[in-house]
């Protein structure tokens, strides 16, 4: 009996011996995120954030509807396309791009809604992009990425406090040697080359 208790002891000591990781992932766990949807008029006005001034009235808009699925809420007349927050990721983070990069976004979103993601997913496009199928542009196209914490912002009004804005060049194929850039910066703001020499090879400005 004196020995049954004992191992049972010892047994219930150990249960709580869990890795530090392990015990943070079981008594932690990931939030599920979901954010009030905005209306089509408060998602175009935080999407263009991330465009130029003088382009944002022209640029088409892509948000998203009652089913989180990705739909036009307006129609532009200039080489941007803005991309609206997902209600289902944290923090707030809109896009624009030039149209030329249309259909690497595009296949991109399609192959994540497939559950493909992280390295398949760069694979997968790099194979259709040397097969062809998927176009790539033929000279710089530019990306801009505006975010901010959701706490800094106001989806009732469409105002973003402390938000931030950082650059991306798309040169497919470029390199350190044709480009002059660094593979990383050396200095704040410097801009520098990602991923040199690939179909998503690109200028990285973080200012």
């Amino acid at each position: 009996m004196k020995l049954l208790f004992v191992l049972l002891s010892s047994l219930l000591l150990c249960l709580g011996c869990k890795p530090k990781a392990e015990q943070q992932e079981t008594t932690n766990p990931a939030p599920t995120v979901k954010k009030d949807l905005s209306p089509a008029d408060i998602q175009i006005k935080l999407a263009v954030l991330a465009a130029p001034v003088e382009k944002r009235d022209s640029c088409t808009v892509y948000g998203y509807d009652a089913n989180n699925e990705l739909v036009l809420l307006r129609k532009g007349t200039n080489e941007l396309i803005c991309l609206a927050d997902n209600p289902n990721q944290p923090n707030f983070s809109v896009a624009c791009y030039c149209q030329d990069l249309e259909p690497f976004m595009q296949r991109g979103r399609e192959l994540k809604k497939q559950g493909i993601k992280d390295q398949e997913l760069f694979d997968e496009r790099e194979k259709e992009v040397q097969a062809g199928t998927l176009k790539m542009p033929k000279g710089p196209s530019t990306l801009y990425v505006y975010t901010a914490k959701d706490t800094d912002v106001d989806t009732g009004t469409g105002e973003v406090k402390n938000g931030y804005l950082r650059y991306v060049i798309y040169i497919p194929y470029a390199t350190a040697e044709s480009t002059g850039l660094p593979l990383k910066p050396s200095e704040d703001g410097m801009p520098w080359i990602m991923n040199p020499g690939t179909y998503r090879a690109h200028i990285m400005i973080n200012p």
